[in-house]
């Protein structure tokens, strides 16, 4: 079994920043695929960044250049820092865990990420 806790969610005006966290309990932290995915109400969840083991990242187009994941594994979190947000950023953010060619798949329950002035 395995948890993962975000934080670091919140109220942010546009132009500002946000770091979310996303804490992972249980073993082999290091053998997942991690990732960011948000859902904007009436929308579907989307792919946001993720990080595989090796430590190669990928971005969805409309955060490119905005945010960046990241990985320690020393504490089993990964991060997601985000830079010039955006109204359009606003959604709830979900941590994910994958371990490759297993089906393995966990979900956090989400931090609420609001951009408005």
């Amino acid at each position: 079994q395995v948890q993962l806790v975000e934080s670091g969610g919140g109220l942010v005006q546009p132009g500002g920043s946000l770091r979310l966290s996303c804490a992972a309990s249980g073993s082999f932290f290091s053998v997942f695929v991690m990732g960011w995915y948000r859902q904007a109400p009436g929308k579907q969840r989307e792919l946001v960044a993720h990080i595989t083991p090796g430590g190669s990242r990928n971005y969805g187009d409309s955060v490119k250049g905005r945010f960046t994941i990241s990985r320690d594994t020393a504490k089993n979190t990964v991060y997601l820092q985000m830079n010039s947000l955006k109204p359009e950023d606003t959604a709830v953010y979900y941590c994910n865990a994958k371990i490759p060619n297993s089906g393995y798949d966990y979900w956090g329950q989400g931090t609420q990420v609001t951009v408005s002035s």
